[in-house]
């Protein structure tokens, strides 16, 4: 305490101490807050990011297994004494002999993984690409009947707009009868009349018309 009496409190809350407050276990809350303050303390300082690792690996493997494979030291290339299991159990070359098989198994073991782990990275690649390409084939396979289907709908709306010669030469005789024969006729007869009895009209505008006589001319007088 900071002194005796009521009014003593104590020493780590005195402002005149010097010493250290309690610190407290923090929550993941107030850590990463934190943490965060820390960082923006001194925003000029280089920030350390470890580099990122190979997904495939990362996802097959833990990191303290990745850690393990690399420290684990190559099989030596030449053996010079090579240790059986009919050594005695008591001997130190048993040992040696278990530990030399242990990491035997172990690199087996890491290449068997590697291997399995290039299997399925190639099977992957090789299914993706197939589904690429029956994807731009379906792809294809529409684009070409959307403008097929745009071709149909721009002539479509070409001979609409524009009707061809052939069919205004058909329709140029009924308009002449009409014209001929007034509105009164094409009110009597209306177009039903027409559609039945086309040839009538139209051997009714073929006739020429009469044309007067030329030369001399005999009267018959009655006395």
């Amino acid at each position: 305490m900071s002194g005796e009496g009521p009014d003593s409190i104590p020493t780590s809350a005195d402002p005149r101490s010097k010493r250290p407050s309690k610190k407290r276990a923090l929550s993941p809350t107030s850590s990463q807050a934190a943490s965060v303050t820390a960082l923006f303390a001194k925003p000029d300082r280089d920030i350390r990011v470890p580099p990122m690792m190979n997904p495939i690996s990362s996802s097959s493997t833990s990191p303290s297994s990745q850690r393990v494979a690399a420290a684990r030291r190559p099989p030596p290339e030449i053996i010079s004494n090579v240790q059986g299991s009919s050594a005695g159990a008591g001997s130190g070359e048993f040992h040696v002999y278990k530990a030399s098989r242990r990491r035997e198994y172990e690199r087996l073991r890491d290449m068997d993984a590697d291997l399995q782990r290039q299997r399925d990275q190639e099977g992957f690649v090789r299914d993706k690409e197939e589904r690429d390409r029956r994807d731009m084939d379906r792809t294809r396979r529409n684009r070409e009947k959307r403008d097929k289907a745009k071709a149909r709908k721009a002539v479509k709306r070409v001979v609409d707009n524009h009707p061809s010669p052939a069919v205004a030469q058909d329709d140029a005789p009924t308009a002449a009868v009409s014209a001929t024969h007034g509105p009164r006729a094409s009110a009597t007869h209306g177009p039903r009349a027409s559609q039945h009895h086309p040839s009538h009209h139209l051997d009714r505008v073929a006739q020429p018309a009469p044309v007067p006589a030329t030369g001399l001319v005999i009267h018959d007088e009655d006395d």
